[in-house]
């Protein structure tokens, strides 16, 4: 069976960089498919500017025939603050027997260690890590342990275990950023071609990010 990949985020809003990426690790790891799944609360950083159902509505617009991606809302509904290794033992729940892979950018994987139950997290799903031009990892202690224990280099190791493999893939750039998006449009620019038209519709009917640029 094809693995599930996972990409957790805010989405505050979901853009062409969010997506891209989600595709390429798709294809890159022969994915089933990828679920995009939009935090609540973030537990180290300030909440998402948009209300949690306008962005689950981005969301399900920017997806809209666009497999392999899909919208898992699961986090939304728990309405608390929201910890990726609760999600992956709900998920490993509901699919007993399927390959999970959650799938991190570089910058994320090099903080797991202040992650909720983070050494947990390798046994309910596999690691893969997007690495995209330009950025470094040097690893050390436990993220070093993590690469010794459970690198590996081909990706149809994910597809014969449920969980357990960490694998760093090279990904295309796409320099676009959720937080710069919503300074352009606080700033009256045009964040246009940044992210679908379908999210910029969303965005301008309910007069999100105006007022404010955090």
């Amino acid at each position: 069976m094809k693995p599930v990949g996972i990409l957790g985020g805010t989405f505050d809003p979901v853009h062409h960089g969010h997506l891209r990426l989600a595709i390429e690790m798709a294809e890159a790891l022969d994915l089933a498919e990828v679920r995009l799944v939009p935090l609540y609360l973030p537990p180290h950083r300030e909440p998402p500017t948009a209300p949690a159902a306008l962005r689950l509505c981005m969301l399900d617009a920017a997806v809209a025939d666009t497999p392999p991606l899909t919208v898992d809302d699961r986090e939304l509904r728990r309405a608390r603050v929201s910890y990726t290794v609760e999600t992956l033992a709900g998920l490993r729940g509901d699919l007993p027997g399927l390959p999970l892979c959650l799938i991190l950018g570089m910058d994320a994987f090099a903080g797991i260690e202040g992650w909720q139950g983070w050494r947990e997290i390798i046994g309910l799903a596999h690691l893969a890590v997007a690495k995209r031009p330009g950025s470094t990892l040097s690893p050390s202690g436990a993220i070093q342990d993590l690469l010794d224990r459970h690198g590996v280099t081909d990706p149809s190791d994910l597809h014969r275990r449920e969980t357990g493999c960490l694998l760093i893939r090279d990904v295309p750039a796409l320099d676009i950023s959720a937080s710069a998006i919503r300074a352009r449009i606080a700033a009256g620019r045009s964040p246009r071609h940044l992210l679908p038209d379908a999210v910029l519709e969303l965005i301008e009917r309910n007069s999100l990010y105006r007022e404010t640029a955090k």
